[in-house]
């Protein structure tokens, strides 16, 4: 039979007690931690026992902090569900200023870390307030996100910062300004085979599906290529030292290095890069993605954008191509697979991929094709998703409205539907912040499925094996970084500032 939470502040018989969730917001409770678990193994359930520490403290109020509108909305739902407490306040930019001053007031309040900022910097809140902050996703405290502003603020306060995460950067550089900014004194940590953990683990198997480019596709591919290696060419007699097959990271690296050094590279970088990103796109995404991509590059002013688009012949004749598959209806080979893979499934799905402009495509495809989908995006832009809007599609799909629901960034971050049975990626991503996030959406209450879809000799391939790399990297490091602030806790080496800096 299970144990649950026994507190002041925390309602009887709502929130299983878990070994580990306790040890880990015990460590909390005593210094800046940061938290690294597993999705779908309970964060807030451990930064409600922090917060319920906090409250009977009785010291001053608590800030919990999550990057999206969705996610600040389920932390304020969990916490008006779990908390033995009424002045509970959601807090985000929708609301008008004189609605802020008074929600600032609550004893707890949840809000993301825009409005934060931006009412630190009106006076409208004072960083001094609150005895504790929570910063959920803190991977993102990197150069100038919102919260490594609000960490600063908090500096000269007595507050306890607690940051959450599923994994922390596979970069120690990343790592180390994160635990640096949010001035972390530990890093608590456990993972899916953590001996605590594992009877709460659920086993998510994962299949890596291969589907063939179109032959219009690999006839667009082949110009883009071919318009690549020029410039690649190019950029060499302008004396860049780069691989004979410069990634798009390597080109990216080296752009402030051409602006301040060697400004007659600037045209050929800046146009190897665009390239990379049309053919990246093209890969992972097809037609319709790659088309409009070129549409909006074409209509910004920059080095080499009009010479791109009317003298380079390769790419002239890429994008004449690309226009004919299109005008035949093709888009790329991953749909009908993945319309495939859909219908032989039951249960909730969700679909992740990078781009709006793929979201659009693929659920228009899905619905011509019968199957219930909808669609979560950003806020950004006029085809956005307000915030209210992202929270009424969540909790449709949620009720069983929809079966599927294809999502872009704002999906991977803290989306709790426990339902769920099958997370496809697809397109891959390069990053194991990312991976683990999609991956985390599945295998929560009983064994899930992870399908990632992989276009054979695309950037889909390259992404693959710079993933698994980098998850193998991300694993470690919240013991490296443990033993960095351990030794300098026994003044035996320098400090993890003197290492970032």
């Amino acid at each position: 039979m299970a144990e649950y939470l026994e507190h002041k502040f925390i309602r009887a018989n709502t929130v299983e007690a878990r070994e580990y969730q306790i040890a880990l917001a015990n460590q909390a409770k005593s210094e800046n931690c940061m938290i690294v678990l597993p999705t779908g193994l309970g964060k807030t359930a451990v930064a409600l026992q922090v917060i319920a520490e906090y409250l009977q403290r009785g010291k001053g109020g608590v800030l919990f902090l999550a990057p999206t509108r969705v996610l600040a909305n389920q932390h304020y739902e969990f916490l008006k569900n779990n908390l033995n407490l009424d002045d509970i306040a959601l807090l985000t930019g929708e609301d008008v200023l004189a609605k802020r001053k008074k929600l600032w007031a609550n004893s707890v309040v949840c809000a993301t870390p825009e409005i934060t900022k931006n009412d630190l910097e009106r006076g409208i809140v004072s960083a001094d307030q609150f005895s504790l902050v929570i910063f959920d996703e803190a991977h993102r405290t990197i150069g100038d996100y919102s919260y490594s502003y609000i960490a600063q603020k908090l500096a000269a306060t007595n507050a306890r910062i607690v940051g959450m995460t599923a994994t922390l950067p596979s970069e120690k550089e990343k790592a180390t300004e994160i635990i640096t900014t949010l001035r972390i004194a530990s890093v608590a940590q456990r993972n899916d085979d953590s001996p605590d953990v594992r009877p709460y683990v659920q086993q998510t198997n994962t299949e890596w599906v291969k589907v063939e480019l179109p032959e219009e596709l690999r006839q667009v591919q082949y110009y883009l290529r071919k318009a690549l290696a020029v410039q690649h060419d190019l950029l060499q007699r302008c004396g860049l030292k780069l691989s004979n097959a410069p990634s798009l990271s390597q080109l990216l690296r080296a752009r402030d290095f051409v602006i301040r050094q060697n400004r007659r590279a600037a045209k050929p970088l800046f146009t190897a890069i665009r390239l990379h990103y049309a053919l990246n796109i093209l890969e992972s995404h097809g037609i319709t993605s790659f088309l409009r991509f070129c549409e909006r590059t074409r209509e910004k002013k920059g080095a080499g954008i009009r010479e791109l688009f009317e003298s380079d012949s390769n790419f002239v004749r890429a994008l004449a191509y690309a226009k004919d598959a299109q005008k035949k209806g093709i888009e790329h080979s991953k749909i009908p697979k993945l319309a495939e893979i859909i219908k032989s499934l039951s249960g909730k799905i969700i679909v992740f991929t990078s781009y709006r402009d793929s979201v659009e495509i693929i659920h228009e495809k899905l619905i011509q094709m019968g199957i219930s989908a909808t669609f979560l995006i950003g806020k950004a832009g006029e085809t956005g998703l307000k915030q209210k809007e992202q929270i009424e599609t969540v909790h449709k799909f949620r009720d069983g409205k929809y079966n599927v629901l294809i999502a872009t960034r704002v999906g991977e971050e803290g989306l709790d539907i426990s339902e769920v049975n099958t997370v496809i990626f697809f397109d891959n991503v390069p990053s194991s912040i990312r991976f683990i996030q999609r991956k985390g959406r599945t295998g929560r209450k009983s064994a899930g499925r992870l399908v990632v879809l992989i276009a054979k000799d695309t950037i889909d391939e390259v992404y693959y094996w710079v993933g698994q790399r980098k998850i193998k990297s991300a694993q470690s490091m919240g013991e490296r970084l443990s033993r960095d602030l351990q030794k300098q806790n026994n003044g035996t080496s320098s400090s993890v500032l003197d290492a970032y800096f």
